[in-house]
């Protein structure tokens, strides 16, 4: 049986073509086209599972082509409920392009940003941080120190290599050295425990950094143990942020109702894109956790952020990959804008976009022709790298 849409007016704009580009350095895009010549961007980068994320886009495209470009909750909930299995990481990503292209459309057909369609701002500009130190942290005080001089008056690191389930406590040394390094030269510092870390250990490392003024600690467990945050979060006072995996305002209800959570931070290209981030941030608002979006990847994630987080009071600060270890030269955050200015750092904070839709200008020559001569050149999907213990078991990445 062929679902129709329930929304359909005069004013309609029907989805004439739905694409995916797959661009270095690891990023999905998504252009969803109407027959009237609006043009929307989204992302659904899903690190690690690219072609999982082309897989569903082509049920999406199947689905939704000819459905009223208007009608955001309407795709948003048929995509979401009619498949009857739902949520998770693949379906969630490529539902989450999908939406943040629809906003972008809406913006762009009505002339006016996103954020005023989510109510108007509650500020005029946000407050970014900047990553050091890489997957395997090191030369923090000079990297940090460059951020400094970019404008930037925040960072975030790693906390440690690969640990064993239960290891040496020595291991735990080096961050707190680490962080005092970029403390002394006036940064404001998050320590991502990236799920690496184990109960044991992270009791060990969260009290060690309790008194060195931590802005927050990220993941500092994996995220099927919301149980043990509570814990966490009763033993250290510092903040406590987790939500990059998960999916859905249904998975942060453990956590906002076990006060597990300190710091809410839900990735835009994962969680159902503009109009899930905007529900789980009203409800973190109602459990007193604040609103620090997610997201090391590229532009069009960071614009559906910012716009987001101009219209929400518990908003925080802002992730921003510029010059992060994933990227390169010549495929970085800026690299796809036609205007980089518009996330210009100064101060800490980049000014709110007020262009229409999300505010930014893709150059879309250039994602075609980097997603063919990536096709072309055979270069495989990104892959995050698989650690293994000096005993030969896998451990955390």
């Amino acid at each position: 049986m062929k679902v129709s849409m329930s929304l359909k007016t005069s004013a309609s704009s029907f989805i004439s073509k739905i694409e995916v580009f797959r661009v270095p350095p690891r990023w999905l895009f998504v252009r969803i086209e109407t027959a009237d010549g609006f043009v929307g961007w989204g992302e659904s980068t899903l690190e690690g599972h690219t072609e999982a994320i082309e897989g569903a886009f082509a049920d999406l495209a199947q689905r939704f082509l000819g459905w009223d470009a208007d009608g955001i909750e309407d795709i948003w909930q048929t995509a979401y409920r009619a498949r009857f299995y739902r949520g998770g990481p693949v379906l969630m990503s490529a539902l989450s392009g999908l939406d943040i292209a629809l906003w972008d459309i809406k913006g762009k057909k009505l002339g006016v940003p996103v954020w005023q369609l989510l109510g108007g701002k509650v500020r005029d500009r946000v407050r970014v941080y900047g990553w050091i130190g890489g997957d395997h942290p090191s030369a923090v005080r000079e990297a940090a120190r460059e951020r400094k001089e970019q404008g930037f008056t925040a960072v975030k690191m790693n906390a440690t290599e690969a640990l064993a389930w239960l290891d040496s406590p020595e291991l735990l040394k080096g961050t707190v050295e680490r962080v005092r390094e970029v403390r002394a030269l006036g940064m404001d510092v998050g320590v991502d425990f990236h799920g690496r870390v184990h109960k044991g250990m992270a009791r060990q490392l969260a009290k060690l950094l309790e008194g060195e003024g931590v802005l927050f600690i990220e993941e500092p467990l994996l995220p099927t143990q919301p149980s043990e945050f509570a814990d966490l979060g009763r033993l250290v006072s510092t903040p406590i942020a987790a939500g990059e995996r998960l999916y859905s305002r249904h998975e942060f209800r453990p956590y906002f109702e076990g006060h597990a959570l300190d710091v809410a931070q839900p990735d835009v290209s994962h969680c159902g894109g503009i109009s899930e981030l905007a529900r789980i941030a009203s409800m973190a608002e109602t459990y007193d956790v604040a609103l620090a979006p997610h997201c090391p990847l590229g532009p069009i994630a960071l614009a559906a952020c910012i716009a987001v987080g101009v219209s929400k009071l518990n908003y925080f600060i802002q992730e921003m990959s510029w010059q992060m270890h994933y990227n390169s030269d010549d495929a970085d955050l800026f690299t796809y804008l036609a205007d980089p200015s518009v996330f210009a750092v100064k101060d800490g904070y980049v000014t709110t976009p007020s262009g229409p839709g999300l505010g930014i200008v893709i150059n879309e020559e250039l994602v075609r022709t980097r997603a063919k001569e990536h096709s072309q050149a055979g270069v495989e999907a990104w892959r995050n790298p698989i650690w293994r213990g000096e005993d030969g078991s896998i451990r955390e990445w």
